[in-house]
């Protein structure tokens, strides 16, 4: 198996695990301890409101991301749908939570997360070590470090189109 491969097999594990966790806010999160609702920041909207949201937020995550890379001198994955479906996730969490979470992991409470801000993007692993779980912010050193350093708005929709 190519890097690539590995690396496309890896992501779409991740990627339909995060898929799930961001659509799992309509169920209550259940804990050891207690059983709570989530009241999230898009509950009140129609489908069409949260559209236009998304796409908003969409658009304000590329640009941020395109951003970040250039102050931080990182890259984007070679494969691109990667980093656009970590993209597309920061801004579905930035319209549900009112921060764009890390969408690549689970979290029992993830209003509770996004409040703390410690998974919030970039988040502190990010910041403080150049480390991204997500493989959003790559450093040139990593093996699925790409060249690009700029990512469009259409080229997140297309790469997400069936999410």
């Amino acid at each position: 198996m190519t890097r690539l491969t590995t690396l496309r097999i890896f992501f779409l594990i991740a990627s339909t695990q995060a898929f799930t966790a961001t659509f799992s806010h309509t169920r209550p999160v259940t804990s050891r301890h207690t059983l709570t609702k989530t009241f999230l920041k898009d509950e009140h909207l129609t489908p069409e409101e949260r559209e236009i949201a998304v796409t908003k937020a969409t658009k304000a995550m590329t640009a941020f991301s395109n951003k970040y890379i250039a102050n931080t001198d990182t890259r984007y994955c070679i494969d691109k749908s990667v980093p656009a479906v970590v993209i597309k996730g920061l801004a579905e969490h930035k319209v549900s939570l009112g921060a764009p979470l890390c969408p690549c992991r689970y979290y029992e409470d993830k209003e509770k997360e996004a409040k703390d801000g410690f998974w919030n993007c970039p988040c502190v692993p990010m910041r403080e070590r150049h480390e991204c779980h997500c493989m959003l912010f790559l450093t040139e050193d990593n093996d699925f470090a790409g060249e690009d350093t700029n990512l469009s708005y259409e080229e997140v929709v297309e790469k997400t189109r069936m999410m």
